[in-house]
């Protein structure tokens, strides 16, 4: 389908750590590097092995100049595929070490965001990751550092890592604190057969919900997210590897067009998954029955929920319709 190489695409969940290329970590670490130590098989057996494929890629991130860098080697790789906007998400606390402050990280990736513009051309926004498994002063000086860049190349608050070991509800200090700053929040939730982390995740403010995978499964939920048009970053071929559609499962990606709930597509991890935005539109269309319009409004989806700014979103759009003329 050579068209989906011409599409403009939007990836509104994207980890940076996940996403690096092997060349990249392979000259940050000055070794080189097996592919499966990168890549998660495709029968995998939950999101908890998946998980342990980032070890390596996160010992790449302990510079300014390996943070920064890396920022742009995702940048390039988008570039590739027609990406037009992509919003990369990293754990900050991760890189936090005696040489790196939260300040310090901060403007690394900003940094980044804004070469990687410079040579490519496409625009990017940081999230910030908390991570489950962190403790609660982590979770809270990394929101409130980067809270002091909103606007300057960060964007919004994630929470993520293992949903099943650490539910939302563990959770409601961060949210709380995110309203408080007027800091947007996105949550992953429902990416381990739990409707429950999502109505948490809706009712603490969440505008968007990653994965969201069991959503279908309560329809009066369905129904609230639709009505407060909360967003849902759909990765195809993650929720297959981490079992988040189990065999035999539909995949929500069609029920929710159908019902009018505002879903986007999006790769996750682009190295660990080996996988880019164009295969991800290859698969919906191929395996879910997704349309050549309906991908353009997947496009249309991912401005209006993307948290970039008024000026950027207007140039998205106006992408969209030159490239529909």
């Amino acid at each position: 389908m050579s068209y989906i190489n011409a599409l403009p695409k939007i990836d509104l969940h994207c980890h940076l750590d996940g996403s690096l290329s092997r060349e990249f970590i392979e000259k940050c670490l000055n070794k080189s590097v097996d592919p499966n130590e990168l890549t998660a098989p495709y029968d995998c057996q939950s999101l908890a092995e998946y998980l342990t494929k980032f070890d390596l890629p996160v010992s790449a991130l302990q510079t300014k100049g390996n943070l920064k860098n890396a920022v742009i080697d995702v940048i390039r790789q988008a570039k590739s595929e027609n990406i037009t906007y992509l919003e990369i998400r990293f754990a900050p606390t991760l890189s936090i070490n005696n040489e790196l402050s939260y300040n310090d990280i901060y403007e690394a990736v900003i940094e980044g965001t804004k070469e990687g513009f410079k040579a490519y051309g496409v625009y990017s926004n940081i999230i910030i990751c908390a991570m489950r498994h962190h403790s609660e002063a982590d979770n809270l000086n990394m929101l409130r550092a980067g809270r002091e860049y909103l606007g300057d190349g960060i964007c919004a608050l994630d929470l993520a890592g293992d949903e099943a070991g650490f539910p939302n509800e563990n959770f409601a200090y961060l949210f709380e604190e995110a309203v408080r700053l007027d800091m947007p929040f996105t949550i992953h939730s429902g990416e381990c057969g739990r409707s429950k982390n999502i109505k948490i995740a809706v009712e603490a403010g969440a505008r968007r919900i990653g994965h969201g995978i069991c959503l279908t499964e309560d329809n009066d939920l369905m129904k609230l997210c639709k009505e407060k048009s909360i967003g849902f970053e759909l990765c195809p071929t993650s929720n297959y590897q981490t079992k988040a559609v189990k065999p035999g499962m539909n995949y929500p990606l069609r029920t929710f067009i159908d019902y009018g709930i505002k879903a986007t597509v999006n790769t996750d991890n682009r190295t660990v998954s080996n996988t880019t935005m164009s295969r991800e539109y290859e698969l919906v269309t191929d395996q879910l029955n997704i349309a050549k319009e309906e991908l353009i409004l997947i496009y249309e989806n991912s401005i209006e929920l993307s948290f970039a700014n008024d000026d950027i979103k207007n140039k998205l759009y106006k992408t969209v319709s030159d490239y529909a003329k």
